[in-house]
């Protein structure tokens, strides 16, 4: 799913601003994979909370959303460059997802996260 996102931002901004569109692809499906695991973990971090089923910090969660935000951007960058996203482009240039509509889910995904942190 997060591939055919990668190369659906890549192939938008590749007729317009050339090789930067590498950057962006990249910036996007991190920005993406990290929303998501936010609220995830947002969500996982208040039942555990009203639940009081472990002790957590509100610095141990984010200690550990930095460190796997650390692995995230390391995993995506040796993932999307090279001969992968060559095979991706060639696998997946079919279909189509509008740019707006791919913008809008990471920051749907923080608005959700952050909403999910106000219950603490």
């Amino acid at each position: 799913m997060l591939d055919r996102y990668y190369i659906s931002v890549f192939n938008y901004y590749k007729k317009r601003l050339g090789k930067r569109s590498l950057k962006i692809a990249l910036f996007y499906i991190d920005f993406l994979e990290l929303s998501i695991y936010l609220s995830l973990g947002a969500f996982f971090f208040a039942f555990v909370k009203q639940m009081n089923f472990i002790n957590l910090s509100f610095g141990k969660f984010w200690t550990i959303y930095g460190l796997i935000s650390v692995f995230v951007i390391s995993k995506n960058w040796l993932r999307y460059s090279g001969k992968k996203r060559n095979v991706l482009n060639a696998k997946l240039k079919a279909k189509k997802t509008p740019i707006f509509l791919l913008w809008i889910l990471p920051f749907g995904c923080l608005i959700l996260a952050f909403i999910l942190l106000q219950v603490i």
